[in-house]
């Protein structure tokens, strides 16, 4: 009889822990997914900036943009007018440059034509990097020239002796300093012992009080002048023209050899008949 008692007892135990079970199960799971929920990320406001990256209308990002321009090439030399002019091929178009800060002596002058020579060695068919300074009263963009080799044109023009510091136009520190070394050192036109700054031989061109050019200005023409060649030392010292190239005299030169007409050697430079060598 106690054994038919304690049956109902068992089975509302069993029931008990089976409702138990069932609630710690639950609990359970309830926990799992209260764990998952907070491991997964939320979804960013649309609002919110990503710290390794700045929103394309920050004022970063437009700074950056303006201030860093894409890599290009540079501009290309395609010309050397004479040593202080040259011309530019930039985005297709042709620039004409006029050099900053320094002038080089005139195609007629003593190192005239080396200064074309030494522009041309240095920068004809590079890349080069251009700096704009202004624009002069002819049109031509003045700016410094940044050769290959990070050097400036401009400042080797001046330090090697084949540029004056156009001191009327610039204030030029470097370039200044460039110009001391090369006169103390006598390099390029400063070996010459009385060498004539440019704008005083255009100036003095322009006058037609050229010491040079005013006691030939009205000196004859000798007869088949214009087709007569003969020679000329381009040296600021030198004031003859040679009617044969193996003189002793004209072989001295230190400068360019000119080779031109008699009329054009008389009339344009200013030169005479030399006697030494002649026949």
């Amino acid at each position: 009889m106690r054994k038919y008692l304690y049956l109902p007892l068992l089975a509302l135990g069993l029931l008990s822990c089976q409702s138990d079970h069932k609630d710690a199960q639950q609990q359970f799971r309830e926990r799992q997914e209260a764990i998952l929920d907070k491991s997964e990320p939320e979804a960013p406001l649309e609002t919110a900036e990503d710290p390794g990256e700045v929103l394309p209308n920050s004022t970063e990002e437009l700074t950056r943009s303006t201030d860093q321009p894409a890599t290009t090439t540079g501009d290309k030399v395609i010309g050397v007018k004479d040593g202080d002019t040259v011309e530019l091929l930039r985005n297709g178009e042709k620039l004409t440059v006029r050099l900053y800060g320094v002038d080089t002596p005139e195609k007629a002058q003593a190192y005239g034509q080396r200064a074309k020579q030494f522009t041309s060695d240095l920068a004809f068919g590079k890349q080069v990097r251009l700096i704009i300074h202004n624009t002069d009263r002819y049109g031509r963009t003045v700016g410094t020239i940044i050769l290959p080799n990070g050097r400036s044109l401009n400042e080797e023009l001046v330090k090697n002796g084949y540029a004056w510091h156009y001191k009327a136009y610039s204030k030029d520190v470097n370039l200044a300093n460039a110009e001391t070394d090369a006169r103390r050192f006598k390099r390029g036109l400063w070996q010459d012992a009385n060498p004539i700054a440019p704008w005083d031989y255009r100036k003095e061109k322009r006058s037609g009080n050229s010491t040079a050019t005013s006691s030939t200005a009205n000196a004859p023409i000798p007869a088949g002048a214009t087709k007569r060649t003969v020679y000329l030392c381009n040296s600021s010292g030198s004031s003859v023209y040679h009617l044969d190239s193996d003189c002793y005299v004209l072989k001295r030169c230190k400068e360019e050899v000119i080779k031109t007409t008699e009329a054009s050697a008389i009339r344009e430079y200013g030169r005479r008949a030399d006697k030494t060598c002649s026949k």
